[in-house]
């Protein structure tokens, strides 16, 4: 099988050739171009046909965001990959470079990290880099009704009523979440807590740009609040959060407990907490993402009465996170992202007229 051909973009020559060494000794991928300028990265990528783009987003002539829009322009289905510092500045770069098509990103390691992160940030390279480019089709694949590729689990025979709406994403998240979110109306009547893969300083970032989409209140989740209807959280980086039920009130609860599914905030943490704290109550939504995270914290909420809704993997940007769920069968309903937000909101109204929750 031919090599996986890269072009890898940044200004810093010391980036350019530690990268060039990274992926060069990883089977399989294959660095034909290093392009200190936007100039040089657009023409070498017509020149070389790259499989798969790594960006840095503060080049010299030109600035990342606009070598990506330039690289939409020509190169629609061309996988890149932001690669940017973590920092406020860069953090909202990336999330405009997510919003225009950027497929994925990865935060650069720092000396002061040490060995284990700049090991974590290679293994995240590799990683992505090689999904992304699994997810190349010459033509845009046709969507099969996913019933027929699955067999959905039955849904719970005595509908509770919805307390709360959880979701988790990773990958591709951040610009279908803006989607989902904004489709929420104002009486939304039940709060809403999202775990997105995200480092810190971007999930605050994320969550302040989600705010400016709906007339619902987004935040990034803080310990000891209270959680209540017209909320949107987000759990905030290297930070778990979870729901815990204090007397009559509900309340955040944020932690940097052990890592899970090599995630930290992770989904099934939240799932299975809201499954502890609201029982069926609990509406359960998959998005996409990388790996498998969700699919154990679905099996709780499942076990719990509670509904599940996945994203189809047909509109993901990656779409194995919905998919375990779909092959462990766990699902409810696999619904595309262009109907996710109006079905979120068709589930909690419809079980609005069933028995209130209990405890």
């Amino acid at each position: 099988m031919a090599p996986i051909r890269i072009l890898v973009a940044d200004s810093s020559a010391v980036a350019r050739r530690e990268l060039s060494q990274m992926l060069s000794s990883e089977p399989g991928l294959e660095v034909v171009a290093l392009s200190p300028t936007g100039r040089v990265a657009l023409e070498q990528t017509a020149k070389l046909q790259p499989e798969v783009i790594v960006l840095e987003l503060s080049l010299q002539d030109m600035s990342g965001l606009e070598v990506l829009k330039e690289l939409r322009r020509q190169f629609p289905r061309l996988p890149v990959l932001i690669f940017s510092a973590l920092a406020a500045s860069t953090g909202n770069l990336t999330l405009d470079a997510l919003a225009h098509g950027a497929s994925d990103y990865i935060t650069k390691p720092t000396t002061a990290g040490g060995v284990p992160f700049l090991e974590q940030a290679r293994q995240q390279l590799v990683t992505k880099i090689r999904e992304l480019h699994s997810r190349i089709q010459p033509e845009p694949p046709k969507i099969i009704p996913p019933r027929k590729r699955h067999e959905l689990a039955r849904p719970p025979q005595r509908q509770a009523r919805i307390g709360v709406v959880v979701i988790g994403a990773s990958t591709g998240g951040p610009n279908m979440l803006n989607e989902v979110i904004a489709a929420l109306p104002a009486d939304f009547p039940v709060p809403v807590l999202i775990t997105q893969h995200m480092p810190p300083v971007f999930t605050k970032l994320f969550a302040e740009r989600l705010d400016t989409l709906t007339p619902l209140q987004v935040r990034e989740a803080v310990a000891g609040e209270q959680v209540r209807a017209g909320q949107v959280w987000v759990a905030p980086g290297d930070y778990h959060l979870a729901l815990v039920r204090e007397g009559p009130l509900v309340k955040l609860s944020t932690n940097r407990g052990p890592m899970e599914n090599s995630c930290r905030p992770a989904v099934d943490v939240l799932f299975r907490s809201a499954a502890t704290v609201y029982g069926a109550g609990v509406l359960a939504v998959v998005m996409t993402g990388m790996g498998k995270d969700g699919m154990k914290g679905c099996q709780v909420v499942s076990q719990a009465g509670g509904r599940i809704i996945v994203q189809d993997p047909a509109t993901c940007v990656v779409g194995s996170m919905p998919q375990a769920v779909l092959e462990a069968g766990l699902a409810h309903h696999v619904v595309p992202l262009k109907n996710l937000g109006a079905e979120i909101i068709r589930r909690v109204n419809r079980a609005l007229a069933a028995e209130p929750l209990v405890g």
